[in-house]
This record gives C-alpha cells, sequence and structure tokens, in this order.
C-alpha cells in the first residue's frame, strides 16, 4: 500500500491510525499543502484524487480517497482487530461521533476554508471546534467508557484524537471538555496512536518532530 500523506493532515493521521492498528505496513508519499502552492493541485496529484486532498491510499490494486472510505474498506478487507462494534447500537454510535467530527467539526476548520477566512481564521477555526465539541461532550456522556464508546477503540477514536490536536493547535481552552480530554489522553497512550502522530511523521519538519 502507498499512502499519500500530510503530517499535519487530520485526515491522514485518522488513516496512519487505522493502518497502524491493523498492523499494516505501507509506503508514504508526502503530499506537502503549503509548499509550491499546495502540491496537492498538481497535474499529477490531481489525476490521482479529483478533490485535491489527502489521503489518498493505493491499495489492492485500487486507489481511494476519503478518510472514512478508506477505513471502512480497511475494515471491510483486514477486520482485525475490529475498529466497528458487532452490536448495532455500538456501531451506530462509533458513525455518529466519527461523522460529528469528520462532517460537522475538521471541514469548517479545515485549510481550505481558513485561507478564506482572513484575519479572523483563528477566531473562526476556535468557534467551529467549539460549538462542536460542546456537542460531542454531551453526546460522550452517554457513550463512553474508557474510548468513545464503550472500551474497546473505534473508528470514533480515529477521529477523534486529530481533532483534539488541532484544537490544541488553534489554541482552543479544552478546561470545558473533560470527558473528550480524558479519553484523548489515554488514546496518546496506545502504540498505533503514538507511531502515527504528526510528530512523527516522514515529512515532519525537523523542529516540530518528537
Amino acid at each position: 500500500p502507498i499512502l499519500y500523506s500530510y503530517f499535519r493532515s487530520s485526515c491522514s493521521w485518522r488513516v496512519r491510525i487505522a493502518l497502524a492498528l491493523k498492523g499494516i505496513s505501507y509506503d508514504v508519499v508526502p503530499v506537502n499543502l503549503l509548499k509550491d502552492g499546495g502540491q496537492q493541485f498538481s497535474s499529477e496529484f490531481k489525476a490521482m484524487n479529483p478533490m485535491q486532498q489527502v489521503p489518498a491510499l493505493k491499495i489492492d490494486g485500487i486507489t481511494l480517497s476519503q478518510s472514512l472510505a478508506i477505513i471502512h474498506y480497511l475494515e471491510d478487507t483486514r477486520p482485525n482487530p475490529r475498529i466497528l462494534p458487532q452490536d448495532p447500537k455500538k456501531r451506530a454510535q462509533v458513525r455518529m461521533i466519527a461523522d460529528h467530527i469528520v462532517s460537522g467539526i475538521q471541514p469548517l476548520q479545515n485549510l481550505s476554508v481558513l485561507k478564506q477566512m482572513g484575519e479572523k481564521k483563528m477566531e473562526w477555526a476556535q468557534n467551529c471546534i467549539v460549538s462542536g465539541f460542546q456537542a460531542l461532550e454531551q453526546i460522550l456522556q452517554h457513550t463512553a467508557g474508557q474510548y468513545c464508546v464503550g472500551d474497546e477503540v473505534s473508528m470514533a477514536d480515529l477521529c477523534l484524537v486529530p481533532q483534539v490536536f488541532n484544537a490544541e493547535r488553534f489554541k482552543v481552552d479544552m478546561g470545558p471538555y473533560p470527558i473528550i480530554t480524558r479519553i484523548n489522553k489515554a488514546l496518546l497512550e496506545l502504540e498505533a496512536f503514538k507511531v502515527s502522530h504528526p510528530s512523527r511523521q516522514p515529512d515532519t519538519p525537523a523542529e516540530l518532530r518528537a
């Protein structure tokens, strides 16, 4: 497998966690979202992913984009360890939390949106994350065990950790979100989350390396 990734992309990080959890070795092709006006806009990359976004994964003779579509494919083809519970209610809760982050928070504070916001980008990003985290904290009161849904790592957790990383980058006060903070801390102790961290990627700039 070949993963087209950017070290700080939260969507790429979700996929890196899934690959690590499932023990799938892969090669990385870095796509720098800032350099050369954004390498994702090159004609070569556009031919592979018309949306001009990372991640993209070449695997099993196909090329997939969109992080959750990739993660679902990995789950369907390499089901151990599971990251979607077998119980339909828990599975729905996992998908709900993942969608909440992937559709309701992350795209609103994504690089392409922030470019449009000019001087207000920090304030805009903070507002988007805060409104999303207020709802998420409430949801987690009903679903959380050790992790987002019960005591097993799930696709919801793969989405949570990169989003908390974004929140910290945008200097969001995490005080009002004790459940999110606790789960994030527990997940960052796990090897799959450590090896996939933005501070440990081939394209991580030297000053940001762990």
